[in-house]
């Protein structure tokens, strides 16, 4: 009787789980197969942000998602972007040096995405915010949080992709 018990708890789990609004496919779309991310564009002087964030939002997808990434033409959906401005703030002075020791790094984007079999949009987000804090007395450069900052708008961003959107 003991070793059926193992058994038969996984037997109740099976049966239990469904119906507690667990889905097999996850929180994602089960009518969407594949997504093209088009290249981000930018209104920000600063070189690069635009492709690290159009790489890393690749990179999530492949990771995160069922989602496959495909060509333009092949795609169900795309998902555009634009990087609307990367804006910097010192704290903390040092008060022997006047230098801050805390800094501060925010990135804002919009993106859309939209399924082009139906023309409907499925996310419209007019601003997405990420800000990072990075200590320049530790040796973290601003091309360290520019990194940190674009890895948490590339899952925000795939989190937008959630089913109930």
């Amino acid at each position: 009787m003991s070793r059926q018990l193992p058994w038969i708890s996984i037997v109740v789990l099976l049966v239990v789980l469904p119906g507690c609004g667990y889905k097999a496919g996850g929180p994602y779309r089960t009518d969407i197969q594949t997504v093209y991310v088009e290249m981000f564009g930018s209104r920000e002087f600063r070189r690069d942000l635009e492709f690290m964030l159009t790489e890393a939002v690749k990179k999530r997808i492949g990771a995160d998602t069922p989602y496959r990434l495909a060509a333009r033409e092949k795609a169900d959906t795309i998902l555009t972007g634009e990087v609307l401005e990367e804006r910097q703030a010192a704290w903390a002075p040092d008060f022997l040096s006047r230098q801050p020791r805390e800094k501060q790094l925010t990135l804002a984007v919009k993106l859309q995405w939209r399924d082009v079999r139906t023309g409907k949009l499925l996310a419209d987000v007019p601003v997405q915010l990420q800000t990072v804090d990075y200590l320049t007395p530790t040796g973290e450069t601003e091309k360290f949080a520019q990194e940190r900052a674009v890895d948490g708008l590339a899952r925000q961003i795939v989190a937008k992709m959630y089913e109930d959107w």
